[in-house]
């Protein structure tokens, strides 16, 4: 049977051709695979200048070495261009903790590694400011949000300055893209251009070194890789004043440019959430890759998203950095029209893969004054205890999970996301919520296990746990305890699976000796196991950086040598 290729953003000149283009407003090259799914970022932000009336291709995985055909192959589109490196860093994705070579990629067809560069951001828009140094390039995605300031690289084990200062974009968009995306069509459909888009929230940009009233200098590169008592300082100063409502305009030299980061733009509504989910995303690779499996596509294709964004805080983890730690819901209509597409497919065999976030268990969570929530600057809401101005409510979860069960051709639905079993657990002194969160518990646990609940505990060690911003192992125990107690008393035969974390800052080998004789006398077979990563932006990151702590300002212990290291991930296994 023919496949209709206008269902996906063209990728070839005769899929353009076929539309009857003769030009293109936007070229977006992604370091990943084309998916066209909601899962996947570069398929959202190619959609969303679609839905604001312009044509848009889509170059997924352009080859880089010899004459560029690929960025040659549509010619100087009338907007601009746009490049992400895709779901993931590229260096992440390209290397271990232990900084071996990857042998495979999640986001290539058939999982082939090999099918992008490293620092796949500044690659891109290298090549496409030498062949049109005068057509703007706009970056965005994880890579380039995540480096918007000076920061630490793992990899070259050094100082880096912003990645404007590396790769010439002439705009860096950093966050979650739907809404400055719609900002940016907006400003370019009145006439605008690159310089009126410098205006707007949520953006990243380089200028000449000046000095402007109302904006937050910070210190510049030069300082903070120069001393690393300045830089954790900075990354205090970055984290929290991302970690707010506000209107602070962040400035940091490099040589004698600066790089002004604009305030982001408030969470996203509900209904625009649903929005972004109603585009006409075919929920499936394109037909290029017939015959091929993309791993990350089989991993989320029976899956949904309910919420986005964390409030948890947690030390190591990028994602309050970058989608934010204000939680943004789908209603639970959205939801449930997603999935009643779903089993329209005749692939589909009844089994969601999973329900949820980057925390399973935070829909529709917010302060219940928000008003409190503009103006604070805690980088965790659940940590060192949950704020007493958040809603942890779970009805609304609980309500949605059986209503998804109640869809004709769903046979269970599971949860695949992590839960945050603190935030279940916790106490809010209003019998009702605590009722109902312990029903939830009950619920998910007798309901939503596939056989094995994921959960992060990530340590043992309530010091290491400290540094981490993760709750006491002792309410890990408790949680145990209510899982075996409910399973014993519905015959069930589940597992817990429990995430953790060697070599994090604070960690010594004391601390993993002594998480391997609890994890033992636990009975527990480590499967989610790993070693420390240091990502760009991250409190876990500056921590291993410095040896400091950027809060305290005292020394934190660090095992960075590479023996030692896997010394203390070789305990995982004893």
């Amino acid at each position: 049977m023919a496949v209709d290729l206008k269902r996906w953003l063209p990728t070839t000149k005769k899929e353009i051709e076929i539309r009857g283009w003769d030009d293109v407003d936007v070229v977006l090259f992604t370091g990943d695979a084309y998916v066209d799914h909601p899962s996947f970022g570069a398929a959202i932000i190619g959609r969303i200048i679609e839905d604001c009336g312009w044509r848009v291709a889509i170059v997924p995985q352009p080859d880089w070495h010899g004459d560029w055909r690929d960025f040659r192959k549509f010619g100087v589109p009338k907007k601009f261009f746009a490049v992400t490196a895709g779901a993931m860093d590229s260096m992440v994705n390209h290397y271990t903790a232990a900084k071996r070579l990857r042998h495979d990629d999640a986001y290539t067809p058939d999982g082939r590694h090999g099918a992008r560069p490293d620092r796949t951001t500044v690659v891109y828009c290298k090549i496409l400011k030498q062949l049109y140094p005068d057509v703007p390039v706009i970056v965005g995605g994880i890579e380039a949000s995540l480096r918007r300031l000076a920061h630490y690289d793992y990899w070259d084990d050094k100082y880096m300055p912003s990645i404007l200062a590396q790769c010439g974009a002439d705009l860096l968009s950093y966050g979650m893209g739907e809404k400055i995306t719609r900002e940016i069509c907006r400003v370019f459909d009145e006439g605008g251009g690159i310089e009126e888009c410098k205006k707007l929230r949520q953006t990243a940009f380089l200028r000449r070194r000046e000095e402007n009233e109302g904006e937050l200098r910070l210190h510049s590169f030069e300082e903070c890789a120069k001393d690393k008592r300045v830089a954790v300082e900075t990354f205090k100063t970055i984290e929290q004043e991302s970690n707010k409502l506000n209107d602070t305009v962040l400035v940091q030299g490099v040589g004698d440019m600066d790089v002004v980061v604009n305030p982001p733009f408030p969470p996203i509504s509900t209904e625009e959430m649903d929005r972004i989910y109603e585009l006409p995303f075919t929920r499936l690779p394109h037909p290029k890759y017939a015959g091929k499996r993309i791993p990350a596509f089989d991993m989320i294709r029976w899956s949904v998203n309910t919420h986005r964004g964390c409030w948890g805080g947690c030390a190591f983890c990028t994602i309050s950095m970058h989608q934010g730690k204000f939680v943004v819901s789908r209603s639970r209509e959205s939801v449930l029209r997603e999935i009643k597409e779903i089993t329209k497919d005749p692939d589909f065999k009844g089994y969601l893969s999973d329900l949820g976030g980057p925390s399973a268990n935070m829909y529709m969570m917010r302060g219940k004054d928000e008003s409190k929530c503009k103006k604070c600057h805690r980088p965790s809401c659940a940590w060192p205890q949950i704020c007493p101005n958040m809603n942890t409510d779970h009805s609304a979860l609980l309500n949605l999970y059986r209503d998804v069960d109640s869809i004709k051709g769903v046979k269970k639905s599971f949860i695949g996301s992590g839960v945050r079993y603190d935030v279940a657990m916790h106490k809010t002194g209003d019998r009702r919520v605590d009722a109902v969160n312990s029903e939830y518990i009950d619920e998910l646990i007798v309901n939503h296990v596939s056989g094995r609940l994921k959960v992060a505990p990530e340590h043992t060690s309530d010091k290491v746990l400290g540094y981490m911003r993760k709750p006491s192992f002792s309410l890990f125990y408790k949680f145990k305890e209510i899982f075996d107690g409910i399973n014993n008393r519905e015959g069930l035969r589940q597992q817990i699976i429990p995430y953790f974390i060697s070599s994090h800052p604070g960690c010594e080998m004391r601390d993993m000796q002594e998480l391997s004789r609890i994890v033992r006398k636990l009975d527990f077979r480590l499967e989610q196991v790993q070693d420390f990563t240091p990502t760009p932006m991250t409190y876990a990151t500056e921590m291993f950086h410095a040896g400091i702590d950027p809060y305290s300002g005292k020394k934190v212990y660090v095992a960075k040598n590479p023996q030692e290291k896997q010394m203390q991930k070789s305990k995982f296994f004893e």
